[in-house]
């Protein structure tokens, strides 16, 4: 029985499917995370910006670190909001091209893409992860009066990059296994 069940032919290249489905699993959670934090850190935008617009105008009071975390919590959650726009196809997108090819034409297309992106993030990924240490093993500071550290900002780039690329080989995963259409 033992090595009737190993011979099996439906039962081949069952493990590579489990951790192909339970990467894309993972990845597809980290990315919606990843887009709720940047949600998150829009909605605290806002809030500040308008606490700042109180503080500045009826109570004339000057401010000093809102504008400076505003802009921070602004492009950390582009950066980080990236994996989630990814992975819900919330891009936008000329698919004049896609609309005339087969569906073979439009999966090598998908392919060639994706590649792309993968190529784009991963380099992306190792220049932000160079300047994050740099700014984090020489205590590079903002040159504002709040005096920021600068790796804690510098920190949304290689995780949005990251997670980016880890979206786009679980993109790569599906199209390559036909669990999504192009």
């Amino acid at each position: 029985q033992r090595s009737r069940r190993r011979s099996d032919p439906s039962r081949r290249g069952t493990g590579d499917r489990v951790i192909s489905e339970s990467f894309v699993s993972a990845v597809r959670r980290a990315s919606g995370l990843a887009g709720m934090l940047s949600a998150t850190m829009i909605g605290v935008s806002v809030l500040i910006v308008c606490q700042m617009v109180f503080v500045r105008y009826f109570l004339g009071t000057p401010t000093t670190w809102q504008t400076e975390l505003v802009t921070y919590l602004l492009v950390g959650a582009t950066l980080i909001g990236c994996p989630y726009v990814l992975m819900v196809r919330g891009h936008v997108s000329v698919d004049l091209l896609p609309h005339y090819l087969s569906l073979s034409g439009r999966k090598r297309l998908s392919l060639i893409g994706v590649v792309a992106g993968i190529f784009f993030c991963a380099v992306l990924l190792l220049s932000s992860l160079d300047l994050w240490y740099d700014a984090w093993s020489g205590d590079w500071l903002s040159e504002t009066v709040w005096a920021v550290p600068l790796w804690i900002p510098y920190s949304a780039l290689p995780l949005g990059f990251g997670l980016m690329l880890l979206q786009y080989v679980a993109d790569i995963l599906l199209l390559i296994k036909d669990g999504e259409k192009p």
